[in-house]
């Protein structure tokens, strides 16, 4: 297992986190936080579709793990009034199992699929005519003797999520009527967030431990949520069950996480990059054995934060860290400390 798989800052939602996380998860568009933008326009969508009484077009949602995308979906059949069913790429291994969902949707209804980049592309193909006819091809028979039956299916809206849209094919993403990007939240964001999560859970919480705790979430309400319930943890043993400022920095210090979010993978890969490669440019390939992790957990949890904070840069060439890391360990653009690995 890879040190990502259990990283208290993965966006990755967890099994054992799927109930927690349903109960303080929004229902309507109007208590969603963050994704102002996306919002408006979803807002806009639905509302068009429902006085025109039609399913609502396909959507493509995409972004980093753990910023709303499944919440959104969730969120988009409520508003709609109709039902969801839900799967992933990789649960869809054969035909039949695609087309055992796609014939079973009542009209209007919704169909999730996350991970929808990974999906086999003999399975893909069969969503074409699914989204853009409402129709698939049914084999009746076995042999020289199979027949195919064209099938029609009731309008439904097919609701994509990726954490990595450029994995798309050109089809299948040209089929998507709606496309929206989820951006990273704002500190102010994600204390709203906290606060709310808080009262739902009934956690005894000031502002400026929730304020700490929000800034140390690296964008992302999954993690915001998930740091709360350690937090709470530590503040049930250590602090009669109340988060202060101080309750949050020492326990959130106890968690490995630094006041820029960051926890030790991600430090051990820019110390990488500094102590063992002058800064870089070093290929993904190298820093993932250098690491002992996989590629995708490099380039889906580490690398968009670190680029956003602009501590990494992504070149032909490999990764680069930038002055900012340097700075973040308290060394000069170009100094370096042995030793360290």
């Amino acid at each position: 297992m890879t040190k990502s798989a259990q990283r208290i800052v993965s966006g990755a939602l967890t099994a054992e986190e799927a109930r927690l996380e349903a109960s303080v998860r929004p229902k309507r568009l109007s208590d969603f936080v963050g994704q102002s933008r996306v919002k408006e326009l979803l807002s806009i969508t639905i509302e068009a579709a429902k006085s025109r009484g039609e399913a609502l077009d396909h959507v493509l949602l995409y972004g980093p793990p753990g910023l709303g995308k499944t919440t959104l979906a969730q969120i988009l059949a409520n508003e709609m009034g109709v039902s969801i069913k839900t799967s992933s790429g990789p649960l869809l291994e054969r035909k039949g199992d695609l087309t055992a969902v796609l014939t079973a949707l009542e009209t209007g209804e919704m169909f999730f699929l996350d991970e929808i980049h990974r999906l086999f592309p003999e399975i893909e193909e069969i969503l074409y005519p699914a989204m853009e006819d409402f129709q698939i091809d049914l084999v009746i028979g076995q042999g020289p003797g199979a027949r195919i039956h064209p099938y029609r299916l009731n309008r439904f809206t097919l609701i994509g999520a990726t954490t990595r849209a450029g994995l798309l094919t050109a089809p299948l993403r040209s089929r998507f009527g709606l496309v929206h990007r989820l951006d990273f939240y704002t500190p102010e964001e994600l204390l709203r967030i906290v606060l709310r999560s808080a009262k739902i859970l009934e956690i005894g919480i000031d502002e400026a431990g929730a304020r700490e705790i929000a800034r140390r979430s690296r964008g992302t309400p999954r993690v915001a949520n998930r740091l709360l319930r350690r937090v709470r943890d530590f503040a049930q043993v250590r602090a009669k069950g109340h988060i202060s400022l101080e309750v949050a920095r020492e326990s959130l210090g106890l968690l490995g996480v630094d006041e820029q979010g960051l926890d030790e993978v991600d430090r051990s890969l820019l110390r990488a990059l500094i102590d063992k490669y002058s800064g870089g440019p070093v290929g993904l390939g190298t820093l993932a054995a250098t690491l002992s992790e996989e590629e995708d957990a490099i380039e889906e949890i580490c690398e968009p934060y670190l680029m956003q904070l602009g501590m990494l840069d992504r070149t032909p060439r490999g990764r680069v860290a930038t002055a900012l890391a340097y700075k973040h360990f308290g060394l000069e653009p170009g100094s370096r400390q042995p030793n360290l690995f």
